[in-house]
């Protein structure tokens, strides 16, 4: 009883990503799924009103916050401003990216050794939703992306 309800579910969420087509160029990043997609596209709505991929990451609560006094710089924990629910996908998805994808897992396993394992999470999440906002931004799919040199 239970796979059919899911399996009604999973149809309902593909005949929902239709009509966004943004969804299928996301799904083109390894770790990106139909409802990560979905949620980042519906969240984050248009990404032209971003400037710069930073905001957007900022806007998801993913960048840390800064407590700056005399030159002095410390970086706290993050904003946890915005979608909680799409900041847990982000984070799962970059979890999977990890895997597939040879420049994140590259630079996950640096910030590994230097930091916190949770602080390599939340930064390989950071780093995939501002490439997914230049893959919006730009209308390139995955492999292209990384040699347009913006994400």
């Amino acid at each position: 009883m239970l796979d059919g309800q899911l399996e009604m579910l999973s149809d309902a969420l593909t005949q929902v990503a239709g009509h966004y087509p943004d969804v299928h160029l996301l799904m083109s990043q390894p770790g990106v799924g139909t409802v990560t997609a979905l949620a980042f596209v519906l969240t984050v709505g248009d990404v032209r009103r971003f400037p710069r991929g930073k905001q957007v990451a900022s806007y998801l609560g993913l960048i840390p916050r800064e407590y700056s006094s005399g030159g002095k710089q410390r970086m706290g924990g993050i904003s946890k401003q915005g979608n909680r629910l799409l900041r847990f996908l982000l984070v799962e998805a970059a979890n999977r990216a990890v895997r597939f994808d040879p420049v994140f897992r590259k630079e996950y396993l640096h910030r590994c050794h230097q930091k916190h394992f949770t602080v390599a999470k939340v930064a390989a999440a950071r780093k995939l939703a501002i490439r997914m906002y230049w893959m919006l931004r730009t209308q390139t799919p995955y492999p292209q992306v990384l040699s347009s040199r913006v994400a």
